[in-house]
């Protein structure tokens, strides 16, 4: 269970007659708490809530005085607000009496975009009390020292004052209640930890950290792959190996040839593994994350990759100064030894820019986009081993030069292939920008067109109807190659699965690139297909759903979640959907989801003891939330527990994970406990 936020609180005199409440928060790297100003169905906005005012009124609403940013957030969908590092929120007062006393409760969200992680809906509290000669008094809520007359100020009286239409109030209490007590609200932190350190759960959080990285040096590998293809590459290689070979012939000199071709290619590693960790120095994994997320800068890598994709598709070429390689070749000439076999491969990275420029800068941009630090450097290091690979195993096994495939037009299809690719994921931020504002330009209907027509004529070119002014006319050999029809295959076959989407099918291959369902205007049957319907057996509270569990003898899933929780929708789509998932939560479990974000006002305020303070519970969401956290050590949606009838753990949890076969195996383990 993690607090990444620590308010503070404090009345600060502005005149006789006015003063005002700061809140100052500190944050830790990497999360931001949202502001006052957010639209519906976005995060959680600050809101300043008074349980108990008298002698004072309200002057304006609630404001946020810190370094608000509006970025536009790729987790909401949408343009939001935000503070980071330090948050300060402020509310004024008039005082109408010659005494005074005010109190109540400042509620916040924060998250963290790098982790796709929020925590539930928090309280600050707050009870101050003085006339027009008060001094300055501070009132922490990390370490609060109560006044006197906290407690009493605590008990919510059904007087208000007038003008206070800017800042909500609550309605009259006249008592507090207590958590039910019994086991269902025993804590089993422990049992859960004893199931989370079993090696055969499939839920451990640094095993998905190095499944994160294993993908990026994998799509780097790949990218490595593609550009060495390329015709900026690929005939440099034999005449490349051919050189060093050459260099050291004589008696006992092979062994120099392969350890120089060796370096060579190890030169070719560290330099696009500098280029890596260049860019998270200059930036930094969250700045790289906020750009990635910004419109403007959205719009940008729009604009870039479609000229990446024009240039690969042949309208033109992006090369760096000629002179650029000149000078460095000359100076590889005029030195030896090591530097020599450096400057070689640093010219190789200056002369084959044209091709592996585009293929570098989609992959830096979607990689710095997941805000990992390590992710730049993790993607050039499997982009530079792929793209050495080759230099090395020529030159140790310089017979396979022989049977080296010829420089041909099959590379300018790869070429041509790439762009067309590249000119498909730039929709996605194009998309980003259009959902900030509000333009609507490309909604998901008319984002699904674009791909649909995008990849029906990629397999028109790799079938041989379209040529572009670079592509080879061969008059004797006019055919399709048996690789290029398959391709073209797999090509129309995607193009197709895409159609259903114009009214309303889910695509879940493209759900994590096109813009969200409800940004389509029209949805066969009036249903939305991509977020997963009632189950059977499902409740929304706790005590509920648990009593029903016991009557019918069935293991229980505790789902904790949000309306404002993003991945809780995308387990919905991507994962609840899938039959045989839905067949087991159907059949076999009773499912009880647990809003944590319910502003449902609670019939009585509930009073807990959590980290050596008193709590207010007041609404729904705040007894779930309290729930998560004093049962099970969480605060973070979403949180899958799966349960027995008495409230112990059958399983280790789960969280954010859209592995259908992880998702099934954990409701599997569950039900074999």
């Amino acid at each position: 269970m993690h607090n990444p936020v620590h308010f503070s609180v404090r009345q600060q005199k502005i005149s006789d007659t006015e003063f005002e409440i700061v809140f100052s928060g500190d944050i830790e790297d990497g999360w931001h708490v949202y502001s006052t100003d957010n639209k519906k169905g976005g995060p959680i906005n600050a809101e300043l809530t008074l349980e108990h005012q008298q002698g004072v009124k309200t002057k304006g609403a609630l404001r946020a005085n810190g370094n608000v940013k509006r970025v536009a957030e790729e987790m909401f969908d949408m343009e939001v607000s935000y503070m980071e590092g330090k948050a300060t929120f402020s509310q004024r007062f008039v005082i109408t009496e010659p005494t005074y006393e005010v109190s109540g409760y400042l509620t916040y969200g924060a998250c963290n975009t790098n982790t796709k992680q929020c925590i539930p809906p928090a309280d600050v509290e707050f009870a101050f009390t003085g006339n027009t000669e008060f001094s300055e008094k501070n009132y922490s809520t990390e370490h609060s020292e109560k006044t006197e007359n906290t407690e009493k100020n605590l008990v919510p009286l059904a007087e208000q004052v007038e003008d206070t239409t800017s800042v909500p109030s609550v309605s009259s209490v006249s008592s507090v209640s207590s958590v039910p007590e019994g086991s269902l609200w025993t804590p089993v932190i422990d049992e859960l930890q004893a199931f989370s350190s079993n090696s055969s759960s499939p839920l451990g959080g640094s095993q998905r950290g190095a499944w994160f990285l294993g993908m990026i040096f994998f799509l780097g590998f790949l990218g490595g792959l593609a550009a060495l293809l390329t015709p900026c590459v690929w005939p440099i290689i034999p005449m490349t190996v051919s050189f060093f070979l050459k260099r050291a012939k004589g008696e006992g000199q092979r062994a120099k040839g392969v350890r120089d071709a060796m370096l060579y290619g190890l030169s070719i590693i560290v330099i696009y593994m500098a280029l890596g960790l260049l860019v998270t120095a200059l930036f930094g994994a969250s700045a790289l994350n906020a750009m990635s997320t910004n419109a403007v800068f959205n719009i940008f890598f729009f604009l870039l990759l479609l000229v990446f994709a024009a240039s690969f598709l042949g309208g033109f070429e992006i090369t760096l100064p000629s002179s650029w390689s000149s000078a460095v070749d000359s100076k590889a000439t005029k030195t030896s030894g090591l530097l020599s076999i450096f400057l070689m491969a640093f010219t190789l990275v200056l002369v084959s820019f044209s091709c592996t420029g585009p293929i570098i800068g989609f992959l830096l941009v979607e990689v710095a986009s997941q805000g990992n630090i390590l992710g730049p450097s993790i993607g050039m290091f499997g982009f530079a081993v792929a793209l050495a690979l080759p230099f090395t195993l020529f030159a140790l096994f310089p017979s396979w030069l022989k049977s080296m495939p010829k420089s041909g037009n099959w590379m300018n299809c790869i070429k041509v292939t790439l762009g067309f690719l590249e000119l498909a994921f730039s929709l996605k931020f194009f998309s980003v920008a259009d959902l900030a504002y509000g333009w609507h330009l490309l909604d998901r209907e008319v984002f699904l067109c674009l791909w649909i027509v995008i990849f029906a004529l990629l397999g028109a070119y790799l079938i041989g109807w379209i040529r572009f002014p670079h592509d080879e006319v061969d008059e004797e050999n006019n055919y399709t190659s048996v690789t290029r029809f398959f391709m073209a295959l797999v090509s129309f076959a995607f193009a197709l699965y895409m159609v259903p989407g114009l009214w309303g099918a889910p695509c879940k291959a493209v759900s994590a690139f096109a813009p969200p369902m409800n940004t389509q205007n029209f949805v066969l049957g009036g249903k939305n297909y991509e977020v997963g319907g009632k189950r059977n057996e499902s409740f929304e509270d706790y005590e509920e759903g648990m009593s029903y569990a016991k009557e019918h003898g069935k293991p229980v899933l505790l789902d904790f979640t949000g309306y404002g929780c993003v991945n809780c929708r995308k387990m919905e789509a991507a994962v609840w959907t899938h039959p045989e998932v839905q067949q087991l939560m159907d059949d076999e479990y009773v499912v009880i989801s647990l809003w944590v974000d319910d502003k449902t006002p609670l019939p009585a305020p509930i009073e807990v003891e959590e980290g050596g303070e008193t709590r207010r519970l007041r609404t729904v969401g705040d007894k779930w939330s309290y729930l998560q956290r004093s049962k099970f050590g969480a605060n973070a949606q979403p949180f899958y527990v799966l349960v027995n009838a008495d409230g112990h753990p059958l399983a280790a949890p789960y969280s954010y994970n859209e592995d259908v076969e992880a998702f099934k195996q954990f409701l599997k383990m569950g039900l074999r406990e």
